[in-house]
C-alpha cells in the first residue's frame, strides 16, 4: 500500500509543474520517501521530480504503454516508498486527440484509484471558482477531487473571498499560493530548460517551490488524502521478467551498452536502462559534450532525445567522439538513435558537422512537430523485427532531410501515412519516441545483438 494522490488542473498553466514538485520536495524534506510520477510522454518535468525526490521520476502514459500496465509501473516505481505524487498534463480531462479519456489524467488517477488535488488558476476570479471545481468535480464520477490548491491568490481578501466561495462546494481547500511568491523556471523552444542544464539553480528553485508549498498547503492534509487511497492490488512491473521469457544464458558477459547523457541528451525512460541491464548488458553514461571516447568495451549505442541544436558547436567540436560513434556503426554495433540522436548520426546539424552516420542534414524549423503516433517496423533492425507494431511520441522543432532511408525505421498511421526513420547495419534512427517498456522485447533484441 503507497499512499498516493494526483495533481491535476483545469488547464495546462495553472501551476502543476509549481505545486507537484513542490510538493514531492517538501514530503522528502520532512524524511519521507517520495515516489515522483508524470502523467504522459513528457522528459522534462520528471528531471525535476528527480532533484526533487532523490528518485527517477517516472512516466505513466496510456497511449504510449497501453492501460494495463499504467497500475504496474506505478508500482514499480513506488516500491518501499512513504508516498507518491504523480503531476498531471494539460486539463484533467484531455488526452490523447480523438481518443477520449485515453491517457489523460482523469484516467490515470482512476487506474491508479488514487484521489486527486485541483491546482486552480485563481488571478482572475473570486466566487467562480465554486462553479469551475463543482463542474470538474461532478464531470466523472469515477474521479475523486479530494481537494484544491489555489494557485496565484492576489492578496488574503482575495484568498477569503476564494475560500468563501469553496465552502459550499463540498471540495476543501487544502492550500494558497500567492501570486507575487511564483517561482520562475525558464522556458525555451520545447518547454523548460532540463535540470541538466541549469544544476545549481534548478537546486535553487527546487528549494523554493518546497519552502512556497510548505507556507501556502496544509501538508499533513495533503498526507492524509493520499493516505486515503485504497489499496491498488496489482504486481508491480518487473523488468527481470524480460529475461525470465527468454532462454538461461542467452546473453551471456554482459555486453556494454553506452548511453547518451550529460546537457545535450536528457530525454529517457528510467525503464530504459533497466531493461537493457535485465536483458544482460552493462549500462554505461556518457556525455558526448565532455567525453572524447565511447566507454571502454562498447558494443552497442543508445542516443536518446535532448537539445543537440542548443550544443551543436560543443557536440561538433567533440570530433574525437564523433569519429569513435562512426567506426562503431561502420563497424555493425547496434545503435538506437531517438530525435536527438537521429540528429547527432546525421552529416551535419544547423551547418555543424555530425558523426556522419546517415547521410542526412538536420536543422532547426519554426515549425513544431508534436503529437502521438501508430507506428510499424518496416525494415529489420537491431530494434524490432517487420511487423512490430507499436505506439509513439514525436516532440521536435527540427527537420532532416532526407526524412526517411533506403530502409526506413517506422511506417507511421498517424497523423498521416508515411515512412520514417533510417536502419543501415546495426542503427537504427528515427524521431519516434518509444516506451519500451510496452514492448520489452525490443531490449532483448538490442542486447542479444551486441552480445552476437
Amino acid at each position: 500500500m503507497v499512499a498516493r494522490l494526483v495533481i491535476a488542473a483545469p488547464s495546462s498553466g495553472s501551476g502543476k509543474t509549481t505545486v507537484a514538485t513542490g510538493l514531492m520536495a517538501a514530503f522528502a524534506a520532512a524524511g519521507l520517501a517520495v515516489s515522483p510520477h508524470k502523467v504522459g510522454p513528457d522528459y522534462i518535468d520528471p528531471g525535476y521530480h528527480a532533484l526533487a525526490t532523490g528518485r527517477p521520476g517516472r512516466n505513466l502514459d496510456a497511449y504510449l504503454c497501453g492501460t494495463d500496465l499504467i497500475a504496474p509501473l506505478f508500482a514499480h516505481g513506488a516500491t518501499r516508498c512513504d508516498v507518491a505524487v504523480v503531476e498531471g498534463v494539460m486539463g484533467m480531462y484531455d488526452g490523447a486527440s480523438g481518443q477520449g479519456e485515453l491517457a489523460s489524467t482523469a484516467q490515470v488517477a482512476k487506474l491508479l484509484r488514487a484521489p486527486v488535488v485541483l491546482v486552480v488558476d485563481a488571478s482572475s476570479q473570486s466566487r467562480s471558482v465554486a462553479a469551475l471545481v463543482h463542474g470538474f468535480a461532478s464531470w466523472d464520477p469515477e474521479v475523486r477531487i479530494g481537494g484544491v490548491i489555489l494557485n496565484k491568490v492576489g492578496s488574503a481578501r482575495h484568498e477569503e473571498l476564494l475560500r468563501e466561495a469553496l465552502d459550499a462546494s463540498g471540495v476543501p481547500v487544502l492550500g494558497a499560493l500567492r501570486r507575487e511568491r511564483q517561482v520562475r523556471t525558464p522556458s525555451r523552444h520545447l518547454g523548460l530548460v532540463p535540470v541538466a542544464e541549469r544544476r545549481a539553480e534548478a537546486v535553487d528553485a527546487v528549494a523554493a517551490l518546497a519552502e512556497q508549498v510548505r507556507v501556502g498547503c496544509d501538508l499533513e492534509a495533503v498526507l492524509a488524502l493520499a493516505r486515503s487511497a485504497p489499496e491498488l492490488g496489482v504486481a508491480a512491473w518487473d523488468p527481470a521478467e524480460v529475461r525470465a521469457e527468454a532462454e538461461a544464458g542467452v546473453v551471456s558477459g554482459r555486453p556494454v551498452v553506452a548511453v547518451a547523457s550529460g546537457a545535450a541528451f536528457t530525454f529517457s525512460y528510467a525503464e530504459h536502462s533497466e531493461l537493457l541491464a535485465a536483458a544482460g548488458a552493462e549500462v554505461v553514461p556518457f556525455d558526448p559534450l565532455r567525453d572524447e571516447s565511447l566507454p571502454e568495451g562498447t558494443r552497442g549505442l543508445v542516443v536518446g532525445g535532448g537539445f543537440p541544436e542548443v550544443y551543436a558547436p560543443e557536440l561538433s567540436g567533440n570530433e574525437p567522439l564523433r569519429k569513435a560513434v562512426a567506426e562503431l556503426a561502420l563497424s555493425g554495433a547496434p545503435v538506437a538513435a531517438e530525435c536527438a540522436g537521429l540528429l547527432y548520426l546525421s552529416r551535419s546539424l544547423d551547418g555543424q558537422p555530425m558523426c556522419g552516420v546517415l547521410d542526412a542534414e538536420a536543422r532547426m524549423s519554426q515549425r513544431l512537430t508534436l503529437g502521438y503516433r501508430e507506428a510499424v517496423a518496416v525494415s529489420e533492425s537491431s530494434l524490432a523485427a517487420v511487423g512490430t507494431r507499436l505506439r509513439g511520441h514525436e516532440f521536435h522543432r527540427t527537420v532532416i532531410e532526407p526524412g526517411a532511408g533506403a530502409a526506413p525505421a517506422w511506417g507511421m498511421h498517424l497523423p498521416e501515412r508515411r515512412v520514417e526513420g533510417f536502419v543501415q547495419l546495426g542503427v537504427h534512427a528515427s524521431y519516434l519516441h518509444t516506451h519500451w517498456a510496452a514492448e520489452p522485447g525490443m531490449a532483448k533484441r538490442f542486447v542479444e545483438r551486441c552480445a552476437g
